[in-house]
């Protein structure tokens, strides 16, 4: 019980730090939004958006996705408990970053015309975007500091990095924004990557590596892998935009833009805030997955453990937004928006068999097998796109969460096939137990909110609720002794 509960009580203390950094990062995020709509107006955010949204492009193709591949490469080095290829493997991906990073300024400056024209319509933004180039050097050397933080699971350090990294960027913007309005866009977005490149080196020079010497030839070979793994990613994502971005046309074209704007909406609810509870714990598991994917065994263990405590953790968060997502919804944005509820509401179920093919994808980026973690994601990308657009077709935004159910279902049981066929993966009974209980709470929460009226369903589905929380609760306990961890909070 030692080891594995030291395993869950992992998870759970990762899973508690990021978490908390993902919804500050949010918070200030939001902010950030109000600040520049209040001091720069529409025109101001408009601007700003499509310079983000610009570099974002140009950075998806030019960093070969080493923020990803290359934990991989780091956690397995460090893995091995091989102090010396840590330290090549880390020379390698530095060196990689600042070659990738001048690649990214080079075909910026050289498309700065191209982009300006189709970004804006003009030429005029051409100087600005060729200055906004030097952002995405900084940019990939910072994400470079990261990885070896994540990849050693420098927890604090790389917690830390992330929460200065987002209130230097909103302390920097803001005076910026506030004395030069529009013409402090470019600025504060130049500063911000310098800064965020300055605290992310600040953090990852605490961690003591072995200085070591290594030759281009060793630099190529070494990074052949990180690149190969992070070019099929960065396609993977450029598949998943192109993806949304062909349905929001669709549904443009045979809803209206209102539609279009209904969707987004609730897919930002179910993305950014269910979806942030993804991405708190990625950011530790991926690495300890790496770190034990050369065995079968362990890896099926390490997978089952992540499941248990995905679904404890997000079940009872998903029952509060099934039942209470009209307050939600009016919350975060109004009551004009109250269309987008039953399409939310199916795709909290989608969500229970997305937290299962979620845990279980990791095991293709972990082995390093690049190619079948393409060809999951475009036949994967494929489906879903079809599903949507049928979905949308004959019911509409509630047709789309029924797509959404119906594709991360045939998306779990492909995962679950792929991994069980080529590396003996398989659930273990006491994770399909609480699955199975967690998920019928989720249904019959479904079934309250669907058929009860409101007031019913407030009160039926606030006992559901404690029910699914208490059942969480008892099992965490059962795995990481929650009475020993407040006993020694207090005592602190």
């Amino acid at each position: 019980m030692s080891d594995q509960g030291s395993n869950y009580r992992q998870i759970v203390k990762a899973t508690s730090i990021f978490g908390g950094v993902q919804l500050i990062q949010i918070i200030v995020q939001i902010v950030r939004s109000k600040i520049i709509a209040v001091l720069l107006g529409p025109a101001g955010m408009g601007i700003n958006s499509l310079f983000i949204s610009t570099l974002q492009l140009i950075g998806g193709i030019t960093n070969f996705g080493l923020k990803s591949s290359a934990v991989k490469n780091v956690a397995e080095a460090n893995g091995s408990g091989n102090e010396t290829r840590v330290s090549v493997i880390i020379r390698v991906l530095r060196r990689w970053v600042w070659i990738t990073g001048f690649f990214g300024v080079i075909l910026t400056v050289f498309l700065s015309s191209w982009l300006s024209k189709i970004t804006f319509g003009n030429t005029d933004y051409r100087l600005a975007i060729i200055w906004l180039s030097i952002s995405l050097l900084f940019n990939q050397l910072s994400d470079g500091q990261l990885v070896v933080l994540q990849g050693l699971r420098k927890i604090k350090y790389l917690a830390n990095a992330n929460l200065t990294g987002s209130f230097l960027g909103l302390f920097i913007s803001l005076p910026l924004y506030y004395f030069f309005e529009i013409d402090g866009i470019v600025p504060a977005i130049i500063i911000t990557s310098i800064a965020n490149m300055v605290r992310s080196w600040y953090f990852a020079r605490k961690v003591k590596i072995e200085e070591i010497n290594i030759s281009w030839k060793t630099t190529v070979s070494e990074g052949k892998d990180m690149l190969t793994m992070g070019f099929l990613l960065s396609v993977s994502g450029l598949m998943v935009m192109g993806g949304a971005y062909l349905l929001r046309i669709f549904i443009s074209n045979h809803g209206g833009i209102d539609q279009v704007g209904l969707y987004s909406a609730g897919f930002a609810i179910v993305n950014t805030y269910v979806g942030m509870i993804f991405t708190a714990m990625a950011t530790d598991y991926y690495p300890r997955l790496s770190a034990v994917a050369y065995d079968n065994a362990k890896a099926t263990k390490s997978i089952n453990q992540q499941a248990e405590i995905t679904i404890l953790i997000i079940a009872p968060i998903l029952c509060i937004f099934i039942i209470f997502i009209n307050w939600a919804i009016v919350l975060l944005y109004s009551s004009k928006f109250l269309a987008v509820n039953e399409m939310i509401q199916w795709a909290a179920i989608g969500i229970f068999f997305k937290s299962v093919s979620w845990c279980i994808g990791f095991i293709f980026l972990a082995k390093g097998a690049s190619k079948i973690f393409f060809l999951n994601e475009l036949f994967s990308n494929i489906y879903f796109l079809g599903l949507n657009i049928l979905g949308y077709s004959i019911l509409g935004l509630s047709g789309l969460g029924i797509s959404f159910v119906i594709a991360f279902l045939l998306h779990f049981i492909q995962i679950y096939f792929v991994a069980r066929v080529k590396y003996q993966f398989f659930l273990e009974r006491k994770f399909i137990l609480i699955y199975s209980i967690q998920l019928l709470i989720g249904v019959l929460c479904f079934c309250i909110a669907y058929f009860c009226s409101k007031q019913t369903s407030y009160i039926l589905g606030s006992f559901i609720i404690v029910l699914s929380s208490l059942y969480s609760l008892v099992e965490l306990n059962k795995r990481i002794d929650i009475k020993l961890i407040i006993g020694k909070l207090f005592n602190k």
